[in-house]
């Protein structure tokens, strides 16, 4: 026989249903972030803005994304690594934008330089000196100003400073064994 204060038989009461109610909230959570992350790679700041956009509770976000940090599914500083290698050598973007991108996938500081350090000078003029050439190329036939504005044009959006995008036009065009005078346009 039952105990009068006790709840009817297969009921836990209230704490019960409130705990699987947490648990399956934890559970829709956890098959979202699953879900999240086989679709691409995210930031532990990605994966936690798209739980809490969904209208998952703070507390419930912050457990899995910590679960998913634990279990290795979200590592920031290995999809720095990656998000640099990729963009860098894809897309020819400088260590400039590289930085502004990680910042904005929310990527801690340190994190960021760490990975954006791996790229050397040498890497960065390569890859401006490439963008410059591709440039260059399908400008061929126009005047030299309209070249040299277009090619440092396309190097700036990359995240290229003025005197480095400058100087690589300069050398690439003289290359190309065109004229450029001593006042050469510059920063």
């Amino acid at each position: 026989m039952r105990e009068p204060d006790a709840p009817p038989d297969g009921d836990d009461g209230p704490d019960a249903a409130s705990a699987s109610g947490g648990e399956k909230a934890l559970n829709r959570a956890r098959t979202l972030a699953l879900r999240m992350l086989a679709h691409k790679p995210r930031t532990a700041a990605q994966l936690e803005t798209g739980l809490l956009r969904r209208g998952h509770a703070e507390e419930v976000v912050t457990a899995i994304v910590e679960e998913c940090t634990a279990a290795g599914l979200v590592d920031d500083t290995a999809f720095s690594r990656a998000w640099v290698s990729s963009r860098h050598h894809g897309r020819g973007l400088s260590r400039n934008a590289l930085t502004r991108e990680l910042r904005t996938r929310g990527v801690d500081e340190d994190t960021v330089r760490e990975a954006v350090a791996e790229l050397s000078d040498d890497d960065e003029d390569e890859a401006a000196r490439a963008l410059a050439r591709r440039s260059l190329a399908g400008s061929r036939g126009r005047e030299r100003d309209t070249r040299v504005r277009r090619a440092v044009g396309v190097l700036a959006r990359k995240g290229y400073g003025g005197g480095l995008a400058y100087r690589v036009v300069r050398e690439e065009l003289e290359a190309e064994g065109v004229e450029t005078d001593p006042e050469f346009p510059g920063p």
